[in-house]
């Protein structure tokens, strides 16, 4: 599976920068769009980012995003990523998360020990309908982060484009 072997790879490399000692904080300023490729929208660091147009329409990836995370991470995580008594909110979480550390946890897990209380974050890096889509889980999870996407599903999005369908067919195996 040479795609599982890149992705962890990229996972590995990510987290190891992570790990160097910083802080991160995230806000509207730091996730504002820097660029555009066909419709994957990334910040001035290089990392996913959401456009939400002023008529409220999202982008595919944060729209996929939503789908995914109500999906597979909804049953812990909360609706909308609001948490729950099983697991923190992401909401919240990702203000103080950065790209590398979010795919780190999702893809290799984590155990957190806190007051007597033991919290566990499978491992997901084997899962496709995850690892497929983490740049999706990301930016949609930033947007909700960030204050920019209220709770529910997104009213309107932007078309699917190329790019997405061919990335989804060669990692599906489709």
């Amino acid at each position: 599976m040479p795609i599982r072997m890149t992705f962890l790879a990229v996972t590995a490399g990510l987290a190891l920068l992570a790990s160097q000692g910083s802080t991160y904080a995230d806000d509207k300023a730091a996730a504002a769009v820097a660029a555009d490729d066909n419709g994957k929208y990334t910040d001035k660091e290089g990392s996913p980012t959401f456009k939400i147009q002023e008529d409220g329409t999202v982008d595919w990836y944060s729209y996929s995003g939503y789908r995914r995370f109500n999906s597979e991470c909804h049953v812990c995580h909360g609706a909308d990523g609001a948490g729950s008594s099983f697991a923190p909110a992401l909401a919240n979480s990702l203000k103080a998360m950065s790209y590398a550390d979010f795919l780190s946890i999702v893809a290799e897990g984590r155990k957190n020990l806190s007051a007597g209380k033991e919290n566990v974050m499978p491992a997901f890096g084997n899962n496709k309908n995850v690892y497929c889509y983490m740049d999706d889980l990301y930016v949609y999870l930033r947007a909700r982060a960030v204050g920019d996407l209220p709770r529910g599903r997104p009213a309107k999005h932007e078309d699917k484009p190329q790019a997405a369908k061919d990335a989804e067919a060669s990692c599906m195996g489709g």
